[in-house]
């Protein structure tokens, strides 16, 4: 197919799947799909078109001079679209900002929440340590006095001579 002859570039009925549109690029199919246009789209198309035909016509070689002999001020126009599009910003932007700070207030609930679980946790186990040093340091010192004081009775019993003869009849019996 020659160029001149292929369809121009738009959204053609896909080959592959009737119930969606494609891309034609004017030279070939492209991966892009659409969904067919609803009844709102097509009436909306349908009326640009009908106000694109009504308005006249002020191409790239009209002048400023034939813009105002038609009763448009360009100049009024910008100024106009420039204070629409200002107040449409602000509004957005006030309108992310409120987001912005609903967002903020419920995101710090939710951080001092599971901090303050983290910092009970620790703190619970911090004690729970502490607990089991105290446990293990008494058993210890008990242990340690027991031992001496075992110690101590084995040394007694050397100097005496019932111990003596007592570990002696031990050991030979045992």
């Amino acid at each position: 197919m020659r160029r001149a002859d292929a369809p121009r570039a738009g959204w053609y009925p896909d080959p592959q799947s009737r119930t969606s549109l494609r891309w034609w690029d004017g030279l070939d199919w492209t991966d892009v799909r659409r969904a067919p246009p609803s009844s709102a789209e097509t009436q909306a198309a349908f009326e640009n078109a009908q106000f694109r035909a009504a308005a006249p016509d002020f191409g790239p070689g009209a002048t400023r001079a034939a813009a105002a002999l038609e009763g448009i001020n360009s100049t009024e126009m910008i100024e106009q679209a420039r204070a629409a599009s200002r107040s449409e910003m602000a509004r957005a932007t006030e309108a992310f900002n409120l987001r912005a700070q609903a967002a903020r207030e419920n995101l710090t609930p939710l951080i001092t929440e599971y901090t303050n679980k983290a910092k009970f946790w620790v703190r619970r186990i911090i004690k729970l340590a502490i607990f089991a040093f105290a446990i293990w340091l008494a058993f210890q010192i008990f242990q340690q006095v027991s031992f001496w004081s075992w110690v101590t009775d084995r040394i007694e019993d050397i100097g005496n001579e019932s111990g003596l003869e007592a570990s002696a009849l031990l050991l030979l019996t045992g």
